[in-house]
């Protein structure tokens, strides 16, 4: 949602869930390696590093990208802080957990497709511990946000609550506008469109369908009624994670 609100401006791509940093830590990994560590060529590898995000997106008409990724992870912070060659600016959108879970119990329940059915687990319950995976894509974006919010970093950081950006979506992009130092764009919010970017859209065949599918007709808050199958092993665990 964030995202196809952003893009309508001409002069930004907020990306879809980007690989960049994937690229940089596999890039980086390479320094314990056999073959680096025989001859340990720091600075030719640390140029391939720095030119990862500018040859990625060299071909990209927009001035500005916001590349969506856990950016504030300590190893990825420490990589961009390094190489990326300009400040680190980085848009925290939190939603609370709970209702994060609530949206994929919404949707793997009617969704034959969606991934968690394909791993054997049995009920609303495995499949919620399964998505809260230590290396799964939730539990990465917690850490970035862990540390976004230490106070060294949170100069880096702006921060967007979901219940803002829908019930007060323009001065909420207004600020990330002042924190990007950038122009004001004005932007509508009903009748969005769903996410697509230089012509692409989400391919959701892997993972099941409607996995990135938005409420297209207007920004509103509502109480997703699926919270109420949350286990209560997984509100025990994870509900006492709050922004």
């Amino acid at each position: 949602m964030f995202a196809s609100i952003m893009n309508q401006n001409p002069k930004v791509a907020c990306t879809a869930n980007s690989i960049t940093l994937e690229i940089m830590k596999d890039v980086f990994l390479l320094k314990q390696s056999d073959v680096f560590k025989n001859y340990q060529d720091h600075q030719s590898l640390d140029n391939v590093l720095s030119s990862v995000y500018y040859n990625y997106y060299k071909d990209w008409s927009q001035d500005v990208i916001i590349d969506r990724g856990p950016a504030m992870t300590e190893g990825n912070f420490m990589l961009l802080k390094k190489h990326l060659g300009q400040p680190v600016k980085c848009i925290v959108l939190w939603r609370d957990l709970l209702d994060v879970l609530a949206s994929f119990i919404k949707w793997f329940e009617n969704e034959p497709t969606a991934y968690p059915h394909q791993y054997g687990k049995k009920n609303i319950g495995e499949k919620l511990h399964m998505l809260m995976s230590d290396k799964g894509s939730i539990a990465k974006e917690l850490k970035g946000i862990q540390a976004a919010m230490k106070p060294e970093n949170q100069k880096n950081c702006f921060f967007i609550r979901y219940e803002d950006l829908v019930t007060q979506p323009e001065p909420t992009i207004k600020g990330i506008y002042e924190f990007l130092e950038m122009d004001y764009y004005s932007h509508r919010y009903h009748s969005i469109d769903q996410f697509n970017l230089n012509g692409l859209g989400y391919d959701d065949t892997d993972l099941g369908k409607n996995l990135h599918t938005i409420k297209t007709k207007e920004l509103k808050l509502e109480e997703n009624p699926y919270k109420k199958m949350i286990p209560q092993s997984i509100i025990d665990r994870y509900g006492h994670i709050k922004l």
